[in-house]
């Protein structure tokens, strides 16, 4: 038996232990064919996530966490003399923009407030204005906030104007249901540790076959991120082209065999029953949400700290963190707030057990119930 933590973060997410004992394998050398048929067989599941046929599309793995994704998309899609649109409301987006600034790209940063929904018409008059722009790149989820943006509709105006779409769906793969082609997208990506409830260290990239090989004759920007490189490796020999993380690909093979058993509704309809938990029970408590329940994604409630002096976040995650519950600092510029996420293996009752300590480290600490605000 291993210690049953419920992590509330936005991932790694909690796991089953039949995913976590997949790793616990005889030693052996990624080059060998069976585990070539392993990843072979794998880049084919992801595939079905997502609904995509595999005469168009393909996946391509990374051994890195999920930023490794925005890297590789981003360095690898440009063509040279070209522009790349950065759709930016949130510290996910934020961190693409941040990759063209070190790669020197030429990108149009298009902000939007961190709970904002992205307007159309300006992502439309960006690009009409703009024909150089050959890459369009947003998140599906802003993590930070719980944000949902329209891709479909951002995806039909990309596409409207030439461009190829990149979406960064780390926080909606595998949960909240996706059809890449029906959705306008030309690439999605995701880690191991999220959607999939995995272990970390292994990434993917799922997209349009045909322009990952006109980006052969693109500049070269990276070696070890080179969509193109990595994806020519695995059609010529089955193999990652550096040493993959062994025992994660073990465990996320476990972990998509799971996903086929649970079935895209059933688990979806699992992670937006425990989203509607946390919301019930915060709202209950009096705090105030940062994103407008029709704008959010369904899987990170987004709250901000009470106006009052008793409330210390580190104490509270710490009460809650020794009777195994992981609560989440915010990530918003300009507001101090928490994060409660829907991911991993949970449901329902862990969130209503969740709640009853979260009372008592309320409680403990002297902070007043319903939460305080000044305004």
């Amino acid at each position: 038996m291993i210690k049953r933590n419920i992590l509330l973060n936005p991932g790694p997410s909690t796991t089953t232990d039949s995913v976590k004992m997949a790793q616990v394998i005889p030693d052996i050398c990624p080059r060998e064919e069976e585990f070539v048929e392993l990843m072979k067989k794998m880049r084919k599941d992801l595939l079905k996530i997502v609904h995509a046929d595999e005469k168009e599309f393909t996946s391509v793995l990374f051994c890195g966490s999920g930023t490794i994704n925005i890297d590789a998309c981003i360095n690898s899609l440009l063509p040279e003399n070209k522009k790349i649109l950065v759709i930016n409301n949130g510290a996910y987006s934020a961190r693409a923009v941040e990759v063209c600034q070190y790669y020197g790209l030429d990108f149009i940063d298009l902000k939007f407030k961190e709970d904002e929904m992205v307007d159309l018409e300006k992502v439309e008059k960006t690009l009409k204005e703009n024909p150089d722009i050959a890459l369009v790149h947003t998140t599906h989820n802003e993590t930070g906030t719980g944000l949902l943006n329209p891709i479909r509709e951002i995806g039909a105006l990309v596409h409207k104007y030439g461009a190829v779409f990149t979406v960064d769906t780390t926080s909606t793969l595998a949960m909240r249901p996706i059809d890449i082609k029906a959705d306008n997208i030309d690439f999605c990506m995701a880690s191991a540790q999220k959607g999939l409830m995995s272990m970390t260290g292994l990434s993917f990239v799922i997209g349009n076959k045909k322009i990952i090989e006109e980006s052969k004759n693109y500049p070269k920007r990276s070696y070890y991120c080179n969509l193109f490189l990595q994806y020519d490796c695995f059609e010529k020999t089955g193999e990652m082209h550096f040493t993959p993380p062994v025992q994660t690909v073990y465990a996320t093979a476990q972990a998509l065999k799971e996903y086929f058993e649970e079935g895209e509704t059933a688990k979806w309809e699992r992670h937006l029953r425990v989203y509607r938990e946390i919301r019930k029970n915060a709202l209950e408590l009096g705090f105030k949400e940062v994103i407008k329940e029709e704008n959010q994604a369904g899987l990170v409630e987004t709250l901000i700290y009470p106006d009052d002096s008793n409330w210390d976040f580190k104490k509270i995650h710490d009460y809650c963190y020794e009777r195994g519950f992981t609560i989440y600092p915010g990530k918003i510029s300009d507001a101090n707030t928490f994060r409660l996420c829907s991911l991993g293996a949970i449901d329902q009752d862990d969130i209503k057990e969740f709640f009853k300590v979260f009372r008592e480290a309320l409680d403990f600490y002297g902070v007043n119930i319903p939460i305080i605000y000044n305004n």
